[in-house]
Formats: C-alpha cells, structure tokens, sequence
C-alpha cells in the first residue's frame, strides 16, 4: 500500500553512483489515488526534463556562435584600423597635397577652438523675451494708451492685436494715433497689479511677478473666456512679421548719402521699402531707438503721426545692404537668422551687387556674406544676430575651408 520511499532519492537529495554527467538533483512527491489503492510518483528535475546530451549540445554550440558573432561585429565597429584607412587613401597622393590636408586639419581644429573661446568669453546676447520686457517697461515709441482704476499704461497697439484677440477688437474701434481708450474688464478681482501683469504677460509670455491669484484656475479661465487664449510669443511675433498688421515704420535704401542725412528727397532715388513696426526695431537695437527717440526730440515723428503716414527711414546701402534687410527684420521678430532669404528670389538683389557685377567682382560666398552681415549686426547693436550669425556661418566657413583645400582632382 502506498508508495516505497526507497524507490526514488529523497526529495532534494543527489542521487549518488553512474555516471557522473548524468547526475541530477530531484524533488519528489508522492500523490495517493482518493480510494488508496494505488499511487503515482512525480519527478521535477531541475535540468528541465530528461534532455537528449546531443540536444543541448547542439544548443549551446548554437548560443556560442551567434555570442562570437556578436563579438566580432562590436570589435569590428570599435577598433577599425583608421590608420591603415588613411595610409590607403594617401598613398597615391603627392607631399605636397599631403601636407595642405594636414594644415586644413590644423587650421579646423585652431577655428574650432578659437569659436569654443568665443563663446565662452562674450556676454549672453538678449533674447526677445527680454527685450519684449523692457519695451512695456520703458515704453518707446508707444501709441495708444489703456486707462484702467484712472491709471494710464501705454501701450504698442501691434504687440497687443497680434497677441490676444479682445485687444485686436478693442483697438480697431480707435485707430487714431494716442487714443485713450477706457478699460471695462467683466473679470471680477482685478485689479491694477494683475492688470499690468496681464499686459506684461502679451509682451513677454510670462506674468512677471508672483502672485496666488495666478494660481486660481477660476480667474485664469474667466480671463481666458474674456480675452482669449494667445499662441506662444515665437508664433505670434512671426505672425506679426509675415501680415505687418498695424506698421508704423518703412525701411528704405539709397545711395545718395545726403539724401539719407536728409530724410527726404527723390522717390526715384529709393529702392523698394520694407515695413516694420517701431515698437520692435526699438527694442532690439539701440541704433533705432536712438534714430527714433531724435526724430521725436526734433518734433518730425509728430509730424508723421499728424499726417497719418509711416515714419520712413532711409539707410546708405553702402552700409546697410538692402540684400541683408528681410534677414535682420526676421532675426528682430523670430530670434531666428534666416539665410535662405538671400537667395530664394531674384528681386533680393541690391545696389551693390549690381555695382559688383559691372566691375566684374565675383559673386560673394556664404563665408563672405554671413561676415558681412556680422558686421551689419554690430554696426545696429543688434547682438542677438551678431552671436546667431556666427553659429549659423560656421559650417558655412567650414565648407568654404575644405573646399579649398588642395586635394588631387579625383579625391574632392
């Protein structure tokens, strides 16, 4: 009756004797039948079962080969033989062909190290975010003024319309210049710090001070409900600068030196004006700001604004290229450097290519350009081009130096 312990090994003993390749370690049970006349053993090896030796021979030769495979694949991509790669290519060159491959690399190496330095040593330029910032802060070249508690906030009537929608309906009911326009918000709980947190937030995409009523989910989706929920800055800003809604600024270019001093003169003498919108040139180079903040001192902007025209500014191209103008004009809304611009249409073409051409000057490189647009960038105080200009022009120059590189005909 039952089953015999002595007929199979202890649980989790070894079984001892035979052959030593074939020794196994068990746990056994025994189960009995529920009438008790008979019983069953249950064996558990913990080699999974009784497995053929040339099965797991052929497995484990198996698991070897693809784990040399994969060996050999990692040592193939980690330790290639660079040296005996470069001694094959160079072995039919000349020493002298040699040698100006090993100063392009020096040469690589030096410009890399000394633009690494660069950026390192020089100041972080201003974003637009900041300069954003300052605009409402300082106020230039404002044109319409928003009374909210008898308390006046100048404003920039562009920034605003192209930033929330209520300001964009608001506005277009008082389109004359320095109109004060009353403020009726149906918000209940602002007042006139969260107001001027309000507008800080158009001009910058931030609040600009700290305060728990911003953290009130209720009041934030009243305010969405009432004046609407702006893009992001990037986007909108780039939308102001593709419609021009509102702009009170032409850019034109001449030759003629004294017509420029004079802000006046032939209209045949100028090339075709670009628009922009005071409020923005303003805030991202000192150069207009100073050039406007005159022309009010001297009385002429009050003249424009009774006149209803846009202030024109006239530039020497000899100096500001009118090539370079849709660059930096993008560069001042977007933070973005766009060269692309220089080449996507044939009318970009300026003054001083066309004198280039009639003196039989070569056309000028992406190299030459980008520094020349450099130096546009420091002449307007603009750093935010001058620093993205370098960053951009880099391959640019580093394409421009292999190019130059004396390589033999069938290498380049």
């Amino acid at each position: 009756m039952g089953a015999n312990a002595s007929n199979y090994p202890h649980s989790c003993s070894p079984r001892v004797g035979g052959n030593s390749q074939a020794q196994q370690t068990f746990i056994g049970t025994s189960s009995y039948s529920q009438q008790g006349y008979g019983c069953e053993s249950k064996l558990y090896s913990l080699d999974h079962g009784h497995e053929k030796p040339q099965d797991k021979k052929k497995r484990t030769s198996g698991l070897a080969t693809l784990k040399k495979k994969f060996i050999k694949r990692r040592k193939s991509n980690r330790s290639a033989d660079h040296a005996k790669q470069m001694r094959e290519l160079l072995s039919g060159w000349d020493v002298r062909d040699v040698n100006a491959l090993v100063e392009e690399y020096e040469g690589t190496s030096a410009l890399k190290e000394l633009s690494l330095q660069a950026s390192l040593a020089r100041p972080e330029a201003r974003t637009l975010q900041k300069d954003m910032a300052d605009l409402y802060e300082y106020k230039y070249c404002t044109d319409v003024d928003l009374i909210f508690q008898e308390t006046c906030f100048p404003v920039h009537r562009a920034i605003l319309a192209a930033r929330c929608p209520f300001f964009k309906t608001l506005l277009s009911s008082s389109p004359e210049y320095g109109a004060e326009i009353i403020m009726d918000i149906n918000t209940a709980g602002i007042d006139m710090p969260m107001f001027s947190a309000l507008l800080h937030y158009l001009y910058t995409g931030e609040f600009g001070m700290e305060d728990s009523r911003f953290q009130n989910v209720d009041i934030l989706v009243q305010l969405s409900e009432e004046f609407g929920t702006p893009n992001s800055l990037d986007v909108d800003m780039r939308g102001l600068f593709d419609y021009m809604c509102y702009y009170d600024v032409v850019l034109s270019f001449s030759s003629d030196s004294e017509l420029v001093e004079a802000f006046g003169g032939n209209q045949n003498c100028l090339d075709e004006e670009l628009k922009a919108h005071k409020a923005v040139i303003s805030a991202r180079s000192p150069f207009f700001r100073n050039l406007l903040q005159r022309r009010i001192r001297t009385g002429e902007e009050i003249t424009d604004r009774t006149l209803r025209t846009p202030t024109r500014i006239i530039l020497d191209e000899s100096i500001i290229p009118k090539k370079y103008a849709k660059v930096i004009l993008h560069c001042m809304y977007t933070d973005v450097v766009d060269l692309s611009v220089l080449h996507c249409s044939p009318s970009v073409g300026s003054l001083s290519e066309v004198q280039a051409l009639v003196a039989g000057k070569p056309n000028m490189t992406r190299a030459e350009e980008a520094m020349e647009l450099y130096h546009i960038a420091l002449f307007l105080e603009f750093n935010m081009l001058a620093q993205e200009e370098t960053t951009v022009s880099r391959p640019a120059c580093a394409a421009e130096l292999s190019n130059s590189c004396l390589l033999p005909q069938s290498y380049k």
